[in-house]
């Protein structure tokens, strides 16, 4: 697989590109999806729809990689959380974490109850061709405990940062909870068929550097140690958001760092690509224009020289970019770095 073969630094015909999000909104063909789903979570709970809309970015755009199509948030909801996903606001828990006293009712063996998603690897892998590769994913510990206790996506993060400061201990009980819970879902993903997993943790950037490192980055290595030592075949992949000036303190047992777009490329590979393979970083708001298409991808390909590299976005897909430009990007990246 040239996605796997790139992961770890060896030699493939041209940069493997998949893409954050391609599973999403801009494409016609996850609406009709969706919609016969009725919503979000019984998309992601529905193995057969789920796998379909895994493999529709592959055969439509030609990427290297399928990604599970999944969310990050059936961690906290099979750990006993309500979860919601409310139009024009995103996903809800109504009743998040407050004290410590609440841990104890969380169920510390969801990964066992997350059969739907094993299901959906294993339905993805019989259909996806040999050559690509799948990867699986989970949210950070980190991430995570940001929405059980904020409750929604939150631009201050001014509740889970007052409990940082004032109450460490409940912090750090909460993510050890949950690291102990993501190892497992990681490893049982593994075992269900995927090649590659990646740990995103969207909200890194919420945290001064020591914090981050503390709160975030420790129970991120705790967990790629973990899957390294088991399965050493597996390439990890770890996209921590927005934290350039943090990138020389990263380190773990993983293959790949993902990029962010506000983080220049020359940086990240001045600070860390000799230490791991990079990916990204593509602007996404560049897929509105062919002529920005060319631009970017050329800059990126400049500075990685066809080494160390994986294509992808600095983020995720955006719900009405035009499919006709994602189609172009693949290609692009694919006739450009062509050895």
């Amino acid at each position: 697989m040239i996605f796997i073969d790139a992961c770890f630094r060896k030699p493939t015909p041209y940069t493997p590109i998949w893409m954050m999000r391609q599973a999403g909104r801009y494409l016609p063909e996850y609406m009709a999806v969706r919609e016969k789903a009725g919503d979000f979570l019984n998309l992601c709970k529905n193995p057969k729809l789920a796998c379909e809309v895994t493999l529709q970015p592959v055969d439509i755009l030609g990427v290297d990689a399928a990604i599970l199509f999944s969310d990050i948030l059936v961690i906290p909801l099979e750990m006993g959380m309500d979860l919601k996903f409310i139009k024009g606001k995103g996903p809800i828990f109504p009743e998040p974490l407050k004290d410590e006293s609440q841990l104890c009712a969380l169920d510390e063996n969801a990964h066992l109850k997350l059969t739907y998603v094993y299901d959906t690897i294993k339905l993805i892998r019989e259909k996806l061709a040999n050559d690509k590769a799948l990867i699986g994913f989970t949210g950070s510990p980190w991430t995570l405990a940001t929405y059980m206790i904020e409750g929604q996506g939150t631009k201050v993060y001014n509740i889970i940062k007052k409990e940082i400061y004032k109450n460490p201990k409940f912090i750090h009980k909460l993510l050890k909870i949950v690291t102990q819970t993501v190892k497992l879902y990681l490893e049982e993903q593994i075992k269900s068929g995927v090649n590659a997993v990646q740990i995103f943790d969207s909200w890194a950037a919420a945290l001064e550097e020591d914090k981050y490192l503390e709160f975030s980055w420790s129970y991120i290595q705790e967990i790629c140690t973990y899957i390294k030592s088991k399965y050493p075949h597996i390439p990890i992949i770890v996209f921590p958001k927005s934290v350039p000036a943090y990138l020389d303190k990263l380190d773990g047992d993983f293959d790949v760092l993902g990029i962010d777009w506000g983080t220049p490329m020359e940086f990240a590979k001045d600070k860390i690509g000799d230490k791991f393979v990079l990916q990204g970083n593509l602007e996404p708001a560049r897929l509105y224009s062919k002529e920005a298409i060319d631009d970017g991808v050329q800059k990126i390909v400049d500075v990685m020289k066809n080494e160390g590299h994986i294509f992808n976005l600095g983020h995720g897909m955006i719900p009405d970019l035009p499919v006709e430009n994602a189609k172009y990007l693949v290609k692009r990246v694919q006739e450009l770095t062509k050895r």
